[in-house]
This record gives C-alpha cells, structure tokens and sequence, in this order.
C-alpha cells in the first residue's frame, strides 16, 4: 500500500490526547496502535494537545525539536480542532468541577464528546472520566 487512507470500517472518529500523540512521536508502546488510527480512521488534534506537545517539547529537547514536531502534526492528515464553543467550555468547566482531571485533560476530553469521538490516550488521569468519554486507553508506562 502507498500510504492511502484506507476507509475506515467502523467509522470512528478518534480524538488523540497529547499522550497518544506522544506516544507516537517517541514510538513508545502503543505507538502502532496510533499508526493504525491515522491510517484507517477520521483523526482530530485539539488544540491543547497540540500546545501541550509544543511547550513539553521546548522544555525538555529545544525550540527545533519543539518546532518539528508542531509542523509535523500541523501538516498530518489529521482535523484540528483550533476553537471551542461555549458549549464545550461550559461542559470542560463541569467535568474540572467535577473530577480530578488537570485543566487541558477537562478540555481535551470536553472536545472529544463534542466531536463525539473515542478518546485515545496513555494518562491514568482519565480513568475518572470512564462512562463519561468514550476511551480508548494505551498501553501505560510502566
């Protein structure tokens, strides 16, 4: 196969936390799952995940490295959620309320039930959110 995108038979979309984007730039376990997801299904990148990548990047590897990867995600083949709505404010405000998640986490997962997606993750922070998002967990780090 020449890289097309094979469609997808269960017509899922994903929405990938900066965890599973992560996980596949650092080709950490799970990162063929990831590969799979961006081959075969709708993929969406909100906007945190993306910043997230960005600043930890910065942090612990330089503004090159940070600058790559930004521009590799920016260029996939991916959706990018780059806005919020009220609504999804309003429902990231109660799932932080509510649940010990950190302040992206409530975003990124208030987008994922926005955009009506399977969450993909490696974050044992999301565990509080089962029967709220629909999830799919990665493999985590031992």
């Amino acid at each position: 196969m020449s890289g097309e995108r094979i469609a997808s038979v269960s017509n899922k979309r994903y929405l990938l936390d900066t965890s599973a984007l992560l996980t596949l730039i650092e080709d950490e376990s799970g990162a063929d799952r990831v590969k799979e997801i961006f081959r075969r299904d709708q993929v969406i990148l909100p906007w945190v995940a993306l910043m997230e990548v960005y600043y930890m990047t910065l942090q612990e590897q330089g503004q090159q490295e940070a600058e790559t990867r930004f521009a590799m995600l920016r260029h996939s083949s991916a959706e990018i959620i780059w806005n919020m709505n009220e609504a999804s404010i309003i429902r990231a405000g109660k799932v932080k309320a509510a649940n010990k998640v950190s302040f992206a986490d409530a975003l990124i997962s208030s987008l994922a039930i926005q955009t009506e997606s399977v969450l993909v993750h490696k974050d044992p922070e999301y565990e509080a959110l089962i029967g709220q998002v629909e999830m799919e967990k990665l493999p985590y780090k031992k």
